[in-house]
């Protein structure tokens, strides 16, 4: 009734409110169709991967069927060089080296749910690579290997673990697949990944969680967790993945493996889908995976051909250096157990003094070395470069999907209105001072001005890292890696805290500050970073899961109090 007295008076402006109120409805309807098609494409994907799965199984036995008699044992435990060499030999044959790791790679998946796509073309390729001459082989020549699910490859999609990626398959083959399969090398599967590769865990709503093979109760890492599990169990014996702030690293160290992040731009990023694309100051590189340091070697100088500088001019043609690889002379080798950033596992800090004690009766010598303003390093410039634009892109990708509880505490931090980061920022700034500066951080820079001036920073900070390592005349920096693994379900929890939250610090810093490669593996110890040792400070530990719980509390009443939520 209350209505027909107002309207009757002002029919053009009850018409208007009726026409504003049905196109928002109409935009809501619309809204929510978008949406879901995103969510809608789970299913398929799920059911394409159990359909490669089998074609996978399917083809492992029809070459089991050629070779009724295979022991793929041996083969198995063979290193990359010495199954290389044989290949070339012709000692053993393209069939039955991959027939054992289709094999063995099914075995791994079983286990640890690591596998998210089967590249059926590997079998094609295997035939070509038959027709070669000795002279056209490749140093790679019929290694099977395993991918990183953003590696594009043709007819297969590269999903960063997000709905909006899937049924978007890649028109080619991205410039690092080319160059390896030009020199022989058989990809054969694609690995699982964190949703949006920004992760610790290795879990996606598409394929689900990938566990450690080493301990099933933990996660493999991220974000090349799937490849790390496969390699540290057998299943690959060659892979690669990409890494940002220790997307390689920490799988290698929670798996057992080995792993290279290279220098900017000196491999090919052509051809690898990104979540985040047009990061400057802090950017990802690909790299390899493997089961020693020697197979990372017999990769890089395979990749490092004029093939790659061809295919991507961007890339300079620099051959491997084996004049510095082969260099015998006594090193001056930078360490340090801890930072200033984060504190190492009691295990890993021994590992760095047993790491020193060993080099140095070997000739080298190891020097002493402090990370330059370190929380300026990686608050003001890691994070702040990472989130430039506000966390803008990350949450278009994640628009009408499922977001992963591995994902669910940084989300909730960047969907939270502008103005309640800043004031959250000044009030947790005298109880939780990182927290503040993250959640300062992540507003990102607002203007093309501020973030030309976060890039000046970023350079300067570069030419300050790198006039100390030269003070020191360095050759190598070693560092602490993450370990030992977490539990599942863990990294979230503690997102924003100072152990993991700071526990890639090192991994971020020299990525940016020297732009130079690291190589990772895995040291023997003990402790479980699910626990708080003795000593700890509880208070702290308080106060950054008070102030999570705040965080997640105030995203929600903003959620209720907003006409249309955040989806």
């Amino acid at each position: 009734m209350m209505l027909e007295m107002l309207l009757l008076p002002y029919p053009l402006l009850g018409l208007l409110l009726l026409t504003l109120l049905g196109a928002a409805l109409l935009g809501a309807a619309l809204l929510s169709r978008q949406r879901a098609p995103a969510r809608n494409k789970i299913p398929r994907a799920q059911r394409r991967r159990e359909v490669a799965l089998q074609q996978m199984a399917a083809l492992a036995q029809r070459l089991r069927e050629q070779e009724p008699g295979l022991d793929t044992k041996p083969i198995l435990e063979l290193p990359l060089v010495k199954l290389a060499q044989k290949l070339q030999a012709e000692e053993l044959s393209l069939e039955s080296v991959l027939c054992s790791y289709l094999e063995e790679a099914l075995k791994v998946h079983q286990e640890v749910n690591c596998l998210t796509d089967f590249l059926e073309e590997c079998e094609e390729q295997l035939q070509a690579l038959k027709k070669l001459k000795k002279s056209e082989r490749g140093l790679l020549y019929g290694v099977p290997m395993s991918l990183k699910d953003p590696y594009d490859c043709v007819g297969h999609d590269s999903t960063c673990g997000l709905a909006q990626f899937l049924e978007k398959p890649a028109a080619k083959d991205g410039v690092l697949v080319k160059v390896l399969k030009a020199q022989g090398a058989i990809p054969f599967v694609k690995t699982n990944i964190p949703q949006t590769l920004l992760s610790f865990d290795c879990s996606n709503p598409i394929y689900g969680q990938t566990r450690n093979p080493l301990n099933l109760k933990k996660t493999p890492g991220g974000s090349s967790g799937g490849e790390g599990a496969l390699l540290s169990k057998g299943g690959s014996i060659l892979g690669m993945g990409t890494d940002t702030g220790g997307s390689i690293r920490m799988p290698c160290s929670f798996c057992g493996v080995y792993g290279l992040r290279t220098s900017r731009s000196r491999l090919s990023y052509t051809g690898i889908a990104s979540a985040v694309k047009g990061k400057k100051s802090v950017a990802t590189v690909a790299g390899p995976m493997a089961r020693d340091v020697d197979s990372l070697v017999l990769c890089l100088r395979a990749l490092l051909s004029e093939d790659m500088h061809q295919l991507d001019p961007t890339v300079p043609f620099m051959p491997f250096r084996e004049e510095i690889y082969s260099n015998t002379r006594p090193l001056r080798i930078g360490y340090y157990e801890s930072d200033g950033f984060s504190q190492p596992s009691p295990s890993m800090a021994r590992a760095v003094r047993l790491t020193c004690r060993l080099l140095q009766d070997a000739g080298h010598e190891v020097i002493p070395f402090t990370i330059p303003r370190i929380e300026y390093a990686m608050q003001k410039l890691y994070t702040g470069g990472l989130f430039a634009d506000g966390g803008a892109t990350l949450l278009q990708k994640l628009e009408g999907d499922i977001v992963d509880p591995s994902m669910k505490a940084l989300v909730t931090q960047l969907r939270l209105p502008d103005l309640l980061k800043c004031i959250m920022a000044r009030i947790l700034k005298y109880i939780e001072p990182r927290t503040a500066q993250d959640l300062e951080m992540i507003r990102g820079v607002k203007t093309p001005k501020k973030l030309w001036e976060q890039h000046t920073a970023v350079e300067e900070y570069q030419q300050e890292f790198i006039a100390k390592w030269r003070s020191l005349d360095l050759d190598v920096l070693l560092s602490p890696a993450l370990d030992p693994a977490f539990s599942i379900g863990y990294p979230p929890k503690a997102s924003g805290g100072g152990r993991i939250r700071g526990a890639p610090s090192g991994c971020a810093v020299h990525h940016f500050a020297m732009g130079g490669g690291t190589l990772s593996s895995v040291h023997e110890g003990g402790g479980n970073l699910d626990q708080e040792p003795e000593g700890t400070q509880m208070t702290s530990h308080f106060f950054r899961r008070s102030s999570s719980i705040l965080i997640q509390v105030l995203h929600r009443w903003t959620q209720s109090h907003s006409r249309w939520g955040s989806g």
